[in-house]
């Protein structure tokens, strides 16, 4: 259940390329609606992966299809030698408390965080509510795929540490309720800006269950939708089931009435912590 290299995706510039399709073809439609459970292990961090992919973006993403595409970031523009960038932001993206997201939450944010040497941000210009000036330390023509890495989120006043139990994103869904490292539940933001475009289910629940076999129980009894079962030696012995990425290299299982995005990583679907956007019921 080792996890791809999100640096060399996100920095090479072909991550369409490396995204490959699963396989999988649903004639169905996205269908708003209905509770959607996980069942995670307690190591490897899936927990945290999913509360956060649900609770908040980033600037930029690597979109189900492959291809990068804003996010917060509505567009984008360097200088010759790319290392002076100019970002303009999405109008009425409002953060989970109400506010609205503005350029200095997003300096804050990248600032706030700890980036690599080829991503280091040496100024950051306020140039108005929706548009920010980021003077890199060294040239990088690169840095839009740097920016769609899921830890580079976006929070309030850049708060990107605070507990999960007091999140505040711009993301599909809001924290009901944190325990660590045992469960996660949150509901759908009717204010999101994706509203009709992804974070279809009402209500994301993550589950930790430490055993394999229980968490294939649970998905087979219906306890939950989606189990991480890296074992592909046949836990799943009765149902209609479909694997991710594949049954040979198996990561996640799921019922068969959930439906997925087209196009997801190709090793590990749990990767970018995405599923509460672009899972859905059928």
């Amino acid at each position: 259940m080792s996890r791809i290299d999100r640096r060399a995706l996100f920095t090479s510039g072909a991550a369409a390329a490396l995204l490959a399709a699963t396989g999988t073809s649903l004639s169905a439609a996205p269908q708003p609606g209905g509770a959607l459970r996980l069942a995670v292990p307690r190591e490897g961090g899936f927990l945290d992966l999913v509360a956060r992919g649900a609770l908040y973006h980033t600037l930029t993403e690597i979109a189900p299809d492959g291809v990068l595409r804003g996010e917060l970031a509505s567009k984008w523009r360097s200088n010759s030698d790319a290392r002076v960038w100019t970002f303009d932001l999405r109008a009425s993206v409002s953060f989970h408390d109400g506010q609205l997201m503005t350029a200095n939450d997003v300096a804050a944010s990248l600032l706030a965080h700890d980036l690599p040497e080829d991503a280091k941000i040496q100024h950051a210009t306020v140039l108005s509510d929706q548009k920010l000036k980021l003077e890199l330390v060294i040239s990088n023509p690169g840095f839009p795929y740097l920016l769609a890495d899921p830890s580079l989120i976006i929070a309030r006043a850049g708060h990107i540490d605070a507990p999960l139990s007091m999140a505040c994103g711009t993301g599909c869904y809001y924290v009901e309720h944190f325990q660590e490292d045992r469960h996660f539940r949150a509901t759908r933001f009717e204010r999101n800006y994706k509203a009709g475009q992804a974070g279809w289910a009402d209500q994301i629940e993550v589950i930790v269950i430490p055993d394999a076999s229980v968490r294939a129980e649970a998905l087979r009894d219906g306890y939950v939708d989606i189990s991480a079962l890296p074992d592909p030696s046949g836990l799943i012995k009765r149902g209609d089931f479909r694997y991710l990425p594949s049954q040979q290299e198996m990561a996640l299982a799921t019922h068969s009435g959930i439906g997925v995005p087209k196009v997801i990583g190709k090793r590990v679907a749990l990767d970018d912590g995405r599923i509460a956007e672009r899972w859905w019921r059928v």
